[in-house]
């Protein structure tokens, strides 16, 4: 099994650009959150240095691959040519005697587990969700069902985590997922991940990992689902194909889920520093669901949240992704989530609740009429 590189527990790191010292550098990222947003394509060039190792570590490719003459995939934001003998850059894609071949999300393939999370779940949307809050009974527009939040005592949610990701980020907390093959581990249909829900199943969260790079399973295992009244959610990048969050869009607001986007930065400079990846795709993706939130209004069908990574995700970006969500539609809710050394940041601290409430102050001076900070007995004292 992979373990994590010992990183000396220094008081200060140093960029390799600006030569700043302070705690708020990641030593692996190796540059400072001014550099980046100053000085991006030298920063970029030691960010794209670090996401190579990273992917090194578990074999998969250091780029999104741009052979010529391969096939495109096209499911996602990394929009992969792949060469023969490639995979694409999530590994689950790979090209075969020139024909591409889907290791895993297909509907016959999940690369996935899954459990059940009794309700209340720590959800990200949990304040906003029909099973938890305190609400009188609403009605679904579409035709699957009428439900009170009272009647959900005892239920569960039934949890996915699909073991594949579209992007890279450096601080990832589950990143172990890395280490499943999808050639030699265990798969699951879509019928069997719908066979698994009994009558105390409430609804379905996909996570991971992503979804947005097995967007095939979990619609097909949405649609076996949503037949037996579970509700749909999703938690995810939004970096999957337009069409493909449309139809998961459409099936949440038809069984009263959401989707959950992970807005990481509104910076296309940063967000690519941390992830190794566009936030172009992302953007899109939620300007369009968040035009589709009068299909539904109650529960909310769209939810933003921001992880506040110090020395990265700070107030002023904050302010920045709240403007973006608050020109769409101030009335989405949005959650900002404090932030635990994970991974390749390690040697970072915990979100502050200096930090937390600055930036909960940034998100509500842009414009938006639900802010609510998330995880905060992770939060630290003042950096």
């Amino acid at each position: 099994m992979w373990q994590l590189p010992v990183t000396d527990s220094l008081p200060e790191q140093v960029c390799k650009l600006c030569g700043t010292r302070s705690r708020l550098i990641a030593a692996h990222l190796g540059v400072c959150l001014d550099c980046i947003r100053n000085r991006p394509q030298e920063a970029l060039e030691i960010a794209g240095a670090a996401h190579a190792a990273a992917r090194r570590l578990f074999g998969l490719p250091e780029c999104p691959p741009r052979t010529e003459g391969g096939r495109r995939c096209g499911l996602c934001v990394q929009d992969c040519i792949i060469g023969e003998g490639e995979r694409g850059y999530c590994g689950l894609r790979e090209v075969r005697d020139g024909k591409l071949h889907h290791l895993a999300g297909t509907p016959n393939r999940g690369l996935l587990h899954w459990y059940r999370d009794p309700l209340p779940t720590n959800c990200v949307a949990d304040p906003f969700c029909a099973a938890h809050a305190v609400r009188a009974a609403y009605t679904v527009r579409a035709a699957y069902t009428v439900r009170a939040a009272h009647t959900q005592r005892g239920k569960h949610n039934l949890a996915v985590f699909y073991a594949s990701c579209t992007i890279d980020c450096l601080f990832c907390q589950n990143y172990h997922f890395r280490e499943t093959d999808p050639v030699r581990s265990e798969t699951v249909t879509a019928q069997e991940l719908a066979d698994a829900a009994n009558p105390r199943t409430y609804c379905v969260c996909y996570f991971g990992g992503d979804p947005a790079s097995q967007m095939a399973h979990g619609l097909a295992a949405s649609r076996l689902l949503a037949e037996r009244g579970v509700v749909i959610c999703w938690e995810t990048n939004g970096t999957a194909h337009p069409r493909l969050m449309d139809r998961a869009l459409d099936l949440s607001l038809a069984t009263g889920g959401c989707v959950k986007f992970d807005l990481k930065a509104h910076d296309d400079n940063l967000h690519r520093a941390l992830t190794g990846a566009s936030n172009a795709r992302t953007l899109e993706n939620f300007a369009k669901a968040a035009d589709r939130v009068g299909e539904r209004p109650d529960p909310p069908p769209v939810v933003a949240s921001t992880l506040l990574v110090p020395g990265y995700v700070d107030a002023e970006e904050v302010g920045r992704i709240a403007r973006f969500i608050a020109d769409l539609n101030p009335a989405i809710p949005y959650v900002l989530l404090g932030f635990a050394p994970q991974f390749l940041f390690p040697d970072l601290p915990r979100t502050s609740v200096r930090h937390a409430e600055g930036a909960e102050a940034a998100a509500r001076a842009a414009g938006l009429r639900t802010v609510r900070v998330g995880n905060r007995h992770l939060l630290s004292r003042d950096y």
